[in-house]
């Protein structure tokens, strides 16, 4: 029998941060506190984003209402590399890059983890940003999957190709 394998994967879903975005630009808009503050979130190229207010607290409160529709969407926090609040002329800024894909050291971690924690028999390959686990049985793939979504990483992992 051939054997079951699935992929361990760091990926966001851009169109739920997407709608993330819009929905934290519209409510900008609406709220009263963020009235005459110049409050604006908005992406800057494919994998950024910038908020710009007029203070750093408002920035940061930007902030907290986009990670809040975050959290809604199911997108993991995780993703987002926050700089600290900037000045920048008149204005405040916080850049914010969206990470994805895992580095070869964070693979090497997961892949410890699976060796020493895991089940016999089931291997770890590292294939560029990606680590696919394999293993002849299912219920040990299973396992494999709970041991990793109970560890701590500074990393979002999603599992995929579970075939």
């Amino acid at each position: 029998m051939a054997d079951s394998s699935f992929d361990i994967v760091s990926k966001y879903d851009r169109q739920e941060v997407d709608n993330a975005l819009g929905q934290t630009a519209r409510e900008i808009a609406t709220r009263f506190d963020f009235k005459g503050t110049g409050a604006t979130i908005e992406w800057k190229g494919e994998a950024a984003i910038e908020i710009t207010a007029s203070a750093d607290d408002r920035a940061t409160a930007v902030l907290d209402v986009f990670k809040g529709k975050l959290i809604k969407r199911d997108v993991s926090l995780k993703v987002l590399e926050v700089s600290d609040p900037r000045p920048s002329g008149q204005v405040s800024k916080i850049d914010i890059a969206l990470k994805e894909g895992i580095s070869s050291e964070n693979a090497k971690k997961v892949a410890k983890l699976i060796r020493d924690e895991g089940p016999k028999g089931v291997k770890a390959q590292i294939q560029g940003d990606e680590l696919r686990v394999s293993s002849k049985s299912r219920d040990d793939l299973q396992a494999v999957i709970s041991l990793v979504k109970g560890q701590d990483l500074d990393f979002a992992v999603q599992f995929t190709n579970y075939r």
